[in-house]
């Protein structure tokens, strides 16, 4: 039997009639969400304390921009909606209210601090609204059994200080310890960490602690406080600003002990340069990204897609500060993990995305650094570098260190 050109046309329509339905069906959406836009919201302190951090905002949302004149993220524009809370804790209830209930979020992405994001942990997770690589490494917050929807991005500051603790235990094992540390989460898990690190060995070799407030204007009292107890190693957990002031002050006593600074603070335009680059040589710490400005990045790729990126959407930005690499691999993370969600952008799906990211590779981490995670596993830097500054930059001082542990 032959079928006319015109029953053709019909059964075709007929066809495609019956399908848009299921094709439709594919596409699941929550609140901030749409065939156009996905709406991210982040709290940055632009102002106060901890202002050091405000180019890492600027940082993202320029990434955000490039990204969009991209095309978007399987074609929807990401519409980054960032407030300035201050880093102060009350502030950021505020705004994240506001980015959840006003803006409709459909998560959060980096908000910044540890202080601030311990303030909306508990409300993000009871509106089971992605909490979003944090921009912390307080334990807490890779914590997938009290609180699911809260995930960490930046290396535990347990695991760094207990690398810290086997760092001194092998080169500097007779050390007379000296701990200044910020009072809240960072600052003692650091002090958690390194005293896990220096095990049994840990009640002798710390010789004094001095905890500050971040409102304090200056840590000079503190400095005092541990060269006074006979310290000659000094580790500080600490934020910039307090880091660049201890190693002024340090400086300025003329005191000479080997000198540890966290992750958070070895920044070079923010902590280093402010503090005095003579003044910061021989300082040790840590590291997982690449310095765009080593000669032995000069040719590398991901290095190249960086200052390219820095050139056309952030010109005003410090090509070199660890800050602006930071907000740009946070930047990409965050899109890889939309691209996988496809056209299920659920915050349940959001999510189990970012919970089975397998060995994800980004530009900007050291050669040998990937990121992987898993339902049990919120870690998402398990893998860090020591390192030691020689007065213009960060050279590394060992092999790449993996902590394998579950918290």
């Amino acid at each position: 039997m032959r079928i006319g050109t015109t029953a053709l046309a019909a059964l075709a329509l007929l066809s495609l009639a019956a399908t848009a339905p299921a094709l439709a069906a594919e596409k699941k959406y929550d609140t901030g969400a749409s065939d156009s836009e996905i709406k991210v919201g982040q709290t940055v302190p632009l102002s106060g304390p901890a202002s050091a951090y405000a180019t890492i905002g600027k940082a993202q949302a320029a990434y955000m921009k490039m990204i969009n004149d991209q095309g978007g993220v399987n074609g929807r524009k990401i519409n980054l909606i960032q407030y300035d809370d201050a880093y102060s804790p009350p502030k950021t209830v505020e705004q994240v209210r506001k980015l959840v209930e006003s803006d409709e979020v459909l998560l959060t992405f980096q908000i910044i601090g540890t202080a601030p994001n311990v303030a909306v942990q508990k409300y993000l997770n009871t509106k089971k609204v992605p909490q979003l690589f944090a921009a912390t490494g307080a334990s807490r917050f890779t914590d997938p059994k009290n609180f699911p929807w809260t995930m960490g991005f930046n290396p535990s500051y347990v695991v760094e200080g207990r690398i810290y603790g086997q760092y001194i235990l092998k080169t500097h094992p007779d050390a007379k310890i000296g701990v200044l540390y910020q009072n809240d989460d960072l600052g003692r898990d650091y002090l958690a960490g390194l005293k896990a690190g220096l095990g049994d060995k840990a009640a002798k070799m710390i010789v004094a602690e001095s905890s500050y407030e971040i409102t304090e204007p200056t840590i000079d009292s503190h400095i005092l406080k541990l060269k006074d107890a006979g310290a000659d190693l000094l580790f500080s957990a600490s934020t910039p600003k307090q880091a660049a002031q201890a190693i002024k002050k340090v400086a300025e006593l003329g005191w000479k002990p080997v000198h540890i600074v966290d992750i958070n603070a070895n920044s070079l335009g923010a902590t280093l340069k402010p503090a005095g680059l003579e003044n910061a040589k021989g300082l040790i710490s840590v590291g997982y990204v690449k310095d765009p400005l080593e000669e032995g990045f000069k040719n590398d790729p991901g290095v190249q897609r960086y200052l390219a990126f820095m050139e056309k959407y952030y010109p005003d930005g410090d090509k070199g500060s660890n800050f602006n690499v930071y907000g740009y691999i946070t930047a990409e993370l965050l899109v890889q993990v939309l691209k996988q969600c496809g056209d299920e952008l659920t915050r349940e799906n959001v999510l189990k995305q970012a919970t089975h990211l397998d060995h994800v590779e980004l530009g900007m981490l050291l050669p040998g650094i990937s990121i992987t995670t898993s339902p049990t596993d919120y870690r998402v830097n398990k893998q860090l570098q020591m390192i030691q500054f020689d007065g213009a930059h960060w050279q590394n001082i060992g092999g790449i260190v993996t902590d394998t542990a579950a918290e």
